[in-house]
């Protein structure tokens, strides 16, 4: 199978049902996708409050403005340090775990009629006809795990606990869907002595390298995810449910600042059915304040992490063969003439200055751009390969930088465009090339770890979006209190 909002708004649809890609590509995900993607939470990285794309959003405060920093995220987030033997010891730590007791756990048969149904759909390819038109293993896992999200996160809008059934529900699923990697394996040479004493050389097999580094690293983040919600039992704020003309306490002489309060803080009136958070009349305590603060970073690393390991995933997948079938002739067609003459032509590039020239109002006009600068800098780059046979681009670049070729400068610049792009609109929907991977993507191994990663991206951000909100909230009321004191 499939990373903002406007503003704030982290809120999902109340609609769900079955994900469904493999009619979908680039762009034109199915109904059903998008239906579910609503339901998840938004795990659409748009502007939009609902959008076609596969992955989960991205906050666009501050915080995330810059690049991403992968390795020093995680190492980071799971106490690794760049020692070998500390390496060694966290990895050792969060390795891969044998899931051989997962069903040990059930407590009752439904439970197990569950499991039953879930992988019996992964073998049908979520064809129930049976007639192996279904989609291919790696989608049809990637909706499995994008389908659980759904269901245990999609109705969740409050910063308070998951509940128990739904957070068992969650641990015991995913470890049978996370159990699918222990046998993603690569060979590597090893020795093995017999019982005489002799040594002869032997194929060991050890789990494959992107899933023993990234899938333990996912494991944690999902862990302190649902840690960060278990930490507010026992909050100073509480929510007032959507559509509620007061909200605060209950006495007469709070009721004007109730209705004022609401009125600032309800700021996105399309999410009208969303909880609203409420803080004191006096606000919060100073103590409260700074715990929110502090699970807001620690939620806001997190996703940074999750949004890292996403799209490292993404780019080590193929590009489609029907992705390349429809690239336009030239990139300057593509891109338009003004901004291939300012590729072109400067001296030194700068994609800033030329995005500042750009109109680009919106997260749409933004994700429009990104579709043709990438569409350009593919076609640029199969013009400067066409001499080089199948070299991976970064040997072509290596190879054509002597020769001064302008397709390889066009598609160098094109890239810096398009992350520089990426970084001023963090909120950036996946582009069509991304989706198109997504769907058409065959590793099973890579499916998984980019719709776990997907998914945590998405409840990392939520949780970010929520505190944002209570925070927001507790900064109104001080404000409408000091107002009504003067």
């Amino acid at each position: 199978m499939d990373r903002d909002s406007s503003g704030s708004s982290a809120s999902a649809s109340e609609e769900s049902s079955e994900a469904g890609v493999a009619g979908g590509g680039g762009s034109c995900s199915s109904p059903s996708t998008r239906s579910l993607v609503d339901t998840a939470g938004n795990l659409s990285r748009t502007a939009s409050d609902v959008s076609t794309s596969f992955s989960g959003r991205c906050s666009s405060v501050d915080h995330h403005s810059g690049p991403f920093e992968p390795a020093a995220s995680m190492a980071k987030l799971i106490d690794r340090s760049p020692s070998p033997a500390s390496s060694a010891a966290s990895l050792s730590r969060l390795s891969m775990k044998p899931r051989a007791d997962v069903l040990d756990r059930r407590s009752t048969d439904d439970e197990m009629e569950l499991v039953k149904e879930r992988f019996s759909k992964l073998l049908l390819g979520e064809d129930m006809s049976g007639g192996g038109k279904g989609v291919c293993t790696a989608v049809a896992i990637s909706n499995a795990i994008t389908n659980l999200y759904a269901t245990v996160f999609g109705s969740c809008h409050k910063l308070e606990p998951l509940p128990a059934g739904k957070k068992a529900m969650w641990r015991r699923e995913m470890d049978c869907l996370l159990s699918v990697c222990d046998y993603i394996v690569e060979f590597y040479p090893s020795t093995q002595t017999l019982p005489d004493g002799t040594k002869v050389e032997v194929m060991a097999t050890r789990p494959r390298s992107d899933i023993y580094i990234n899938l333990p690293a996912l494991e944690k983040l999902d862990a302190m995810l649902i840690d960060i919600l278990d930490s507010f039992q026992k909050a100073e704020f509480w929510y007032a449910d959507a559509g509620t003309r007061s909200f605060g306490s209950v006495t007469s002489s709070s009721s004007a600042m109730s209705s004022s309060f609401r009125r600032s803080v309800h700021r996105n009136e399309d999410k009208w059915w969303l909880p609203v958070p409420c803080v004191p009349e006096t606000g919060l305590t100073e103590k409260a304040c700074k715990d929110l603060q502090k699970k807001r970073d620690c939620a806001n690393q997190i996703h940074k992490a999750a949004v890292a390991i996403n799209s490292g995933v993404l780019s080590d997948m193929e590009v489609p063969e029907s992705f390349m079938a429809v690239l336009p002739k030239s990139g300057r067609a593509s891109v338009g003439d003004s901004v291939y003459r300012v590729m072109l032509g400067a001296d030194k590039f700068s994609p800033d200055f030329l995005l500042d020239t750009l109109d680009i109002s919106s997260e749409h006009d933004a994700l429009a751009m990104a579709d043709r600068v990438e569409a350009a800098m593919y076609v640029w780059r199969r013009k400067a390969s066409g001499s080089h046979g199948k070299l991976p681009w970064s040997k072509v670049k290596e190879l054509a930088a002597d020769d001064d070729d302008k397709n390889v400068t066009l598609a160098s610049r094109a890239e810096s465009l398009l992350l520089c792009l990426k970084h001023r609109f963090p909120g950036l929907s996946q582009t069509t090339l991304d989706t198109s991977k997504i769907q058409f993507n065959k590793d099973v191994g890579q499916a998984i770890l980019e719709s776990y990663s997907r998914v945590l991206e998405s409840l990392a951000f939520n949780i970010v979006s929520w505190v944002d909100d209570v925070l927001f909230a507790d900064k109104s009321i001080r404000k409408l209190s000091d107002n009504l004191k003067s």
